[in-house]
């Protein structure tokens, strides 16, 4: 026994020695054996890239693909554990497998960024449960509804029925969502009381109208299916066999689909509370400080966030008093801040001509844009991008603007979404800074370019770090006033209210959620420090409060590109190009701050030697 014992503790140590032992360093492999490793490396990017998208029909639409189209993902809770070991399993892979000491520059980035997801997503899956797959910003009640309006196209009888198909999917999907709901309450995870009043709405919205009445007006979901088979060219006979089909579906699946949601919600509202930060869940702060670097892809603490913000918030309200003097406005900061709100020329009227001719100017703001770009870019996006308004049935519980990428096949162009449903909260002196964030030079050149890269492996083209995704948004709100834009003083208060904006998010979403403020509290300080409507001072408070730290991803990420960008032109002095500068932010996809650093940091070194 004694004997076996210790040939099993041998083999143990001896299989450790050799999986421990180092691999071989690339000067001494030749190219065949590099060349393996760099194939090695690529195929398993392939895989789990295709594995990845076999498991989403939803992902697949998206990108264009029309395989799987009358399906849904996976929403259910059993999904989770087979992730986990899946992730597993290819984290193994790439320590044990891959000799990062043969790969490229470029392979070494893409090991490091698919090993950084893998261990992201080990380690969060201890709070796997604690989020709110129902919420107003974009919970599942109102996102899949969105998803095939937005990204299922009809084009043939075929795609016509597989949105029959995932309207009759709805039906499991919902019971799936609501299971996760049920097990989130157990482990003491509930939204807080006014956001069940909120999906409540959104919820009875979706099954409104035909033919879940008697009502003149169709729901959305069956106006969206009769416009587009309407737009096919086939038999008015094969139209109307359609129409049939989906209202039949519609009322035996998506009607109980729904009612069975908004029942669920009924419920647990009973014991809903008015505590709104997550310092309220177990293991709270720990889960606060995950989202924090998840978002800002740092390792800032709470404290040290909130400190940032207030910081921000001083400078800016300086440079916005500098403004009221160039336009010789008499009175104090909070003075100013009513004068815009309140004065009818910084808004449009609240009709669907004002919309229209919102739109209309927004479009042509972004069009001035991308006629100046050479002098900004080298690397440019063939995407194209629209403007279009929130539809109506999510436009009163969602955000104020954002951005849809396009289809990887060019079958859809990339969108900017604002939301017009209350043009007070939509000002024209915020319009210029606003279509620069969601459009051009903002997220659409920053997504569009991602996905474009040939020689990025496919799984870096769907990364997701806010830090930089938002960094960049904000950032593009600057770099047209140093290019001449802005002309307008009120257009400049613009861009500083859009700033001052972030920054007062830094300190709320902090103080809601490590401070333990009060919802009315957060609300107050947006009131108190930005000019914005109340509408949207709430709007901005209730989405701190569902979504945890995805608000301070924006200013962190600002700071850090402005930064690296003084960097590099403190060490180029008059070699420094601001086109090749946002060629190294743009070019290597969406990457974490510190790894954005190590870019700069090696493109300076580069141009250096050059130069040298």
């Amino acid at each position: 026994m004694k004997l076996k014992l210790k040939l099993i503790l041998f083999f143990a140590v001896f299989g450790l020695l050799i999986s421990c032992k180092e691999k071989p360093k690339k000067s001494e492999m030749n190219t065949a054996e590099i060349e393996q490793e760099s194939q090695q490396l690529q195929a398993f990017f392939d895989k789990v890239y295709q594995e990845d998208l076999e498991d989403s029909p939803m992902m697949q639409t998206q990108i264009g693909l029309k395989t799987d189209y009358g399906q849904w993902d996976d929403f259910s809770h059993t999904k989770y554990p087979k992730d986990l070991e899946k992730a597993k399993k290819r984290l193994t892979y790439l320590k044990d497998s891959i000799n990062v000491n043969a790969l490229s520059k470029s392979e070494k980035l893409s090991y490091q960024l698919m090993r950084r997801e893998l261990e992201t997503e080990i380690n969060d899956y201890k709070f796997r449960f604690y989020d709110y797959p129902i919420n107003q910003m974009g919970g599942y009640h109102s996102s899949l509804p969105a998803f095939l309006i937005n990204q299922h196209r009809i084009d043939s009888v075929a795609d016509a029925t597989a949105y029959i198909e995932r309207l009759k999917g709805m039906q499991k999907v919902f019971e799936d969502i609501i299971k996760t709901m049920q097990i989130r309450e157990k482990n003491g995870v509930l939204p807080p009381k006014f956001v069940f009043t909120k999906v409540l709405e959104d919820s009875k919205n979706v099954i409104t109208g035909k033919p879940f009445s008697d009502s003149k007006e169709n729901s959305v979901l069956l106006q969206d299916f009769s416009d587009k088979i309407t737009a096919l060219e086939i038999s008015k006979e094969k139209k109307k066999e359609l129409l049939a089909q989906a209202k039949k579906v519609l009322k035996e699946n998506v009607q109980p689909a729904y009612e069975s949601l908004i029942q669920t919600l009924l419920d647990e509202d009973q014991r809903a509370t008015a505590d709104h930060g997550v310092w309220k869940f177990p293991k709270g702060d720990e889960y606060y400080q995950n989202r924090l670097n998840y978002y800002t892809t740092t390792h800032l603490s709470a404290d040290e966030i909130h400190k940032v913000g207030l910081e921000e918030v001083d400078r800016i309200h300086k440079e916005m008093e500098t403004i009221m003097k160039k336009v010789d406005f008499e009175g104090s900061l909070q003075d100013f801040f009513k004068f815009m709100k309140e004065d009818e020329q910084f808004y449009y009227e609240q009709s669907e001509n004002g919309k229209a001719a919102y739109l209309k100017k927004a479009t042509s703001i972004i069009d001035k844009m991308r006629s100046n770009l050479d002098e900004l870019f080298i690397t440019q996006p063939e995407a194209e991008l629209v403007v279009k308004p929130v539809e109506a049935f999510r436009e009163k519980s969602a955000g104020i603007a954002f951005y849809q990428r396009p289809a990887l096949d060019g079958s859809r162009p990339g969108t900017y979404y604002v939301n017009l449903y209350d043009m007070k909260a939509v000002s024209k002196y915020q319009m210029e800074a606003l279509a620069y964030h969601e459009g051009i030079p903002g997220h659409h050149m920053q997504i569009a370019i991602a996905q474009e890269l040939e020689s990025m492996p496919e799984f870096r083209k769907h990364l997701f770090y806010g830090a930089y995704i938002e960094g960049w948004g904000l950032y593009s709100e600057l770099l047209p006033k140093e290019i001449g834009y802005y002309k307008d003083p009120y257009s400049d208060f613009g861009r500083l209210t859009a700033e001052l904006w972030r920054a007062c998010r830094l300190v709320v979403d902090t103080g809601i959620h490590a401070k333990k403020w009060t919802r009315e509290q957060a609300i107050q300080f947006y009131k108190d420090n930005t000019p914005n409507a109340e509408s949207d001072c709430i709007k901005m408070v209730d989405r701190h409060i569902v979504l945890p730290g995805q608000a301070t991803s924006y200013k962190i990420g600002m700071i850090k590109i402005l930064s690296l960008r003084a960097k590099a032109k403190k060490a180029l002095g008059e070699d420094f190009d601001i086109r090749e500068f946002h060629d190294v932010i743009l070019t290597n996809g969406v990457v974490p701050l510190d790894v954005l650093e190590k870019l700069v940091e090696d493109y300076i070194e580069a141009k250096n030697a050059s130069a040298a």
